[in-house]
């Protein structure tokens, strides 16, 4: 090993292909064509080179490889926002559905209020060869810097609610429905809604997936209030919930349900007995709030196959292929029929 770089090396210098041929006995285009899968390379060659590699540690460049195959096996992720659990579940996600696919993936995080971030993010990541770019693109914001941006490789955007340039998402209206439907076919008639931050794409789908479950029913919007997806701003909206004398909540994620149950919970508001709350995400914790809460499950691991699968090429970037991914309602004990149903 180098003392200096810690990378295996060969009388003090990194190994390299040339170092490889000579062990295995063969040219270093052979070599070059194993390293890149090329299947004109007998079996037994093969072996002779990958043992070769093993033997002295070899590791691959592949952004050397990248400027000789136009192919680096690397995806992009740009993040905007990874705090949160949507946007970091599904980077990870994304991770493991590259690896799967025999990829690996670089991530650079941007400011999404700043253009030049962004621009300067993308950027690094072209560097490495990046084949394809994932952009976790929660705010309206992001996709706005990246529309005028030219990138060269084919971009996917998650996070963005279906908007923007190949938007794939989990359809965040429809699982906003899912929760209210749950809450009025349990007998409610006054239904709030606590909301996510309005610069967030996703909370403004939820929002309007709420009103329009309790338009289909002919129900008005008891109470909207604005939250910031933590489980404090839940925990501060008590006060406005429990003055509107609503029966339901439906909470835009479940850190802003956990901080409502909180709230009730020390008002001596019993839930699900005189106030309902469904959230949203099934977040591994919902089922052990107390009570277990009743919430809008992602398929996280779904949205990164195929954001994954997209870029790759092996799924036909078709409608039908980026189409909205349907959400589940994970029904537990935060649900009951109002009081003096």
């Amino acid at each position: 090993m180098s003392e200096s770089t810690g990378e295996p090396s060969v009388r003090g210098r990194a190994v390299g292909v040339r170092d490889v041929a000579a062990l295995a006995g063969v040219s270093r285009q052979t070599v070059s064509r194993v390293l890149n899968d090329h299947p004109d390379v007998a079996p037994e060659t093969k072996a002779r080179v990958l043992k070769a590699m093993h033997e002295l540690g070899y590791r691959m460049n592949n952004a050397a490889r990248a400027l000789g195959t136009r192919r680096s096996r690397t995806l992009g992720v740009l993040a905007s926002d990874a705090l949160q659990y949507g946007p970091s579940r599904s980077i990870a996600a994304i991770e493991n559905a590259a690896r799967g696919a025999g990829y690996w993936v670089s991530t650079a995080f941007a400011d999404a209020g700043d253009e030049k971030s962004v621009a300067a993010a993308l950027e690094h990541l072209i560097a490495q060869g990046v084949e394809g770019i994932v952009v976790v693109a929660p705010h309206a914001r992001t996709l706005r810097a990246l529309d005028a941006l030219r990138v060269g490789v084919p971009v996917l955007t998650l996070h963005s609610a279906g908007r923007g340039p190949r938007g794939l998402s989990v359809d965040q209206a429809a699982g906003a429905r899912l929760a209210v439907a749950a809450l009025a076919d349990a007998g409610h008639r006054r239904i709030a809604h606590l909301a996510g931050p309005a610069d967030w794409l996703e909370a403004e789908s939820r929002a309007e997936g709420y009103a329009a479950e309790l338009a289909d029913r002919g129900f008005d919007p008891a109470l909207v209030l604005m939250g910031d997806w933590t489980a404090r701003s839940g925990y501060e909206a008590t006060g406005a919930v429990l003055s509107a004398g609503v029966t339901a909540v439906f909470a835009a994620n479940d850190q802003m349900a956990l901080g409502l149950l909180g709230g009730l919970h020390e008002a001596g508001v019993a839930v699900p007995e005189e106030i309902s709350v469904v959230g949203f995400d099934d977040v591994p914790d919902a089922a052990f709030y107390w009570p277990q809460l009743t919430t809008v499950r992602q398929d996280f691991e779904e949205l990164a196959r195929r954001a994954v699968a997209s870029l790759i090429g092996e799924a036909d970037a078709a409608a039908s292929a980026l189409a909205p991914i349907a959400p589940v309602l994970v029904p537990r004990r935060s649900v009951a029929p109002p009081p003096h149903a």
